[in-house]
Formats: structure tokens, sequence, C-alpha cells
């Protein structure tokens, strides 16, 4: 295996954040609050400032954005705190992160194509294409047939999110689609490239297997 495969900035946030996290989750797990109820309720916000979004009100939808955020890592915390058995949250969470996917990359452009800018709508349809095969790569290298742990990549779900909120709250307060036009093109070319730097150390590590 090569030894690039160094934690993503979403693998070291979730590290550095873990005590605080497990706090607010052992808090919530004594007020009987369940992790598969906060995960829903993240997609929930998500799909709410799609809507937002997708009408051109930048701001309201990049806040909901923001606050829907730490739910994305409350809900584990959660289901540590109550100690919870089997892997259907994990993948619960991983799914619905994928419709979040959706529903932003889809609110932007439809935004564009009321607009007519296809240009901007193609390249929402090229973000959401790599941010699908960045979490692709990952979950099919993990396959037991596979068994390799890809944590590589320059724009894995911490940084992708972090290009969306920017770039939806800047367009909010300047009250201008530049931002966005800017960070999609980020997100379609490091969407993309993240999957192949993927791919390639699947490619590697494999090979260094003999397989």
């Amino acid at each position: 295996m090569t030894d690039d495969n160094l934690p993503t900035l979403t693998d070291k946030s979730r590290q550095s954040l873990r005590m605080p996290l497990d706090r607010i989750g052992r808090w919530l797990a004594r007020l009987g609050a369940p992790p598969d109820a906060i995960t829903a309720l993240g997609l929930l916000l998500v799909g709410v400032a799609a809507v937002y979004i997708g009408t051109g009100d930048f701001l309201s939808g990049g806040v909901l954005l923001l606050l829907s955020l730490p739910l994305d890592a409350i809900d584990g915390a959660v289901a540590r705190a109550i100690q919870r058995q089997g892997s259907f949250g994990m993948v619960l969470d991983s799914t619905l992160d994928r419709y979040a996917d959706g529903f932003i990359f889809a609110a932007f452009g439809y935004h564009f194509a009321r607009h007519g800018r296809l240009d901007m709508l193609m390249l929402a349809l090229f973000s959401l294409i790599g941010s699908y095969l960045v979490s692709y790569v990952r979950a099919r290298a993990d396959d037991s047939k596979v068994s390799i742990a890809v944590a590589v990549g320059w724009f894995s779900r911490l940084e992708r999110v972090a290009v969306i909120l920017v770039m939806t709250l800047a367009a909010g307060v300047l009250q201008s689609v530049q931002p966005l036009e800017i960070g999609l093109v980020i997100l379609a070319v490091g969407t993309n490239l993240t999957a192949l730097q993927r791919l390639r150390y699947v490619y590697s590590a494999l090979k260094n297997r003999g397989e």
C-alpha cells in the first residue's frame, strides 16, 4: 500500500471533534433523541435549503445548510452514546448524504436552468457526478473483495461542504451569482480529480498486493 493514504480533512475533523461531539451525544441520548431522526432532520433542512437556493434566495439557503451541518456529526455521537449495535445507521447516514448532495446540486442546476445558463447547469451536473464518484470509489474499495481503506483525496465531504457554504452565503450577501460560478468550477474540477486520485490509489495498492 502506498504511503500517501493520509487522513482526509473530513477524517481529521471527526477525530478532533470527537470529544465535544460525544458530550453532546450523551446529552441528547439522555433526552431520548433517536440518532436516525437526527439524520433525517439534517436531510430535511438540506431539502428546505435547496428550495430556497432553487428560487434564488441564497442567503436563506446558505444559513439553513449551515444549521444542518452539525447534525451530520451529532447523529453518530448519539449512536455511540446509546451503544447502538448494527450498521444500519451508518448505511442510512451515507445514503441520506447522497440525497443531500443531489438536492443541493439539483437546486443550483434548477436555478441556472431557469435563467438560461446551461453552462452552469452542466457544471452543477459535473459537480454532482464527481461528488458521487468520490464516495463511490471509497465505498467500493472498502468492499470485502477489495479491502482497501481509501482515506485520500483533496475534496472529501468536508471540503465540498465548505465550498458550497462559502459560495452560497457569499452569493446571498453580495446578491450576485458570481461566487456560485466560481464555486461550481472548483467543485466540478476538484471532485472529479479526487475521484481519479482515489482510483489511482486503489490501483497502486492492488498492484503492490500483486493483483
